[in-house]
């Protein structure tokens, strides 16, 4: 009897973990999505070609061959808008990196902290204002303004953020609180954005508009978001599709200061 020679190299390990890595990645992009069920479906379409083949039935096989042929440019199409947010999320999040890199060299961080709390003074003010006022509000954190994407659907102001502006924009009477704030770099870029919805069947019920906008836009970006609740008042803060509910302010300050 041969012996079985397994030729299995460093480079055979590494490339498994990569893939594994991928998928996982993968994974947990899409999990408690509708982005499951779509590929869930397309599994199964593929289950049921292998077996229709198996069985030689010529007319189904001809038909799911068919469709199995066009299978990626299928997936393409579906997930076209994903596709093209996760490659700009890369191609920018690597050049904010190296800025940020570049400004670690010559800035402290003691500093950059000190620097970020004055600018994030005005955004707490205001969420403690709208909090005792019950004033909903939804504000977004995003490290690049995607033009494309926020400014097509707001009214671009690009002003400097302070406590008055935000409650002005948010005040039930105005024609701007419908929406969110972008927020870049400490500036105001737009107002009444209209953001996109989670798909993740888990959020609880009682989640509104403005609490699934906010946990949308944090699952297709590297953007953070801040909700106001007008039932409740309590303040909710977004990261990676997942939410903090009724933080505080110190609470609210430490995170902000923690993602920008």
């Amino acid at each position: 009897m041969e012996s079985l020679d397994f030729n299995f190299r460093l480079l055979d390990v590494i490339d498994i973990f990569l893939v594994a890595v991928i998928l996982y990645y993968v994974y947990s992009l899409i999990r408690g999505t509708i982005a499951v069920n779509i590929l869930i479906g397309l599994g199964l379409i593929y289950v049921i070609f292998l077996l229709v083949k198996q069985f030689n039935m010529h007319l189904l096989t001809s038909i799911f061959g068919g469709f199995i042929s066009v299978g990626s440019l299928a997936l393409v199409v579906v997930f076209q808008q994903e596709i093209r947010r996760f490659l700009i999320h890369i191609g920018k999040n690597i050049s904010v990196k190296r800025k940020n890199f570049l400004w670690s060299i010559f800035v402290s961080k003691k500093a950059a902290e000190r620097d970020n709390r004055a600018h994030l003074k005005p955004v707490i003010d205001a969420c403690r204002s709208m909090s005792k006022t019950h004033t909903g509000a939804l504000l977004v954190f995003a490290k690049y303004f995607d033009e494309e994407y926020y400014q097509t659907s707001g009214e671009y102001i690009d002003a400097q953020l302070s406590k008055r502006l935000l409650e002005s924009i948010f005040h039930k009477n105005s024609p701007l609180h419908d929406g969110a704030v972008v927020i870049v770099d400490f500036k105001i870029k737009t107002a009444s954005c209209v953001l996109p919805l989670s798909d993740s069947e888990d959020l609880p019920l009682h989640f509104g508009l403005r609490h699934r906008a906010a946990i949308g836009v944090t699952e297709v970006s590297d953007a953070v978001a801040v909700v106001v609740s007008e039932e409740t008042g309590e303040i909710s803060f977004a990261k990676d599709g997942n939410v903090n509910m009724n933080i505080s302010h110190d609470e609210l300050e430490e995170l902000l200061n923690a993602s920008l």
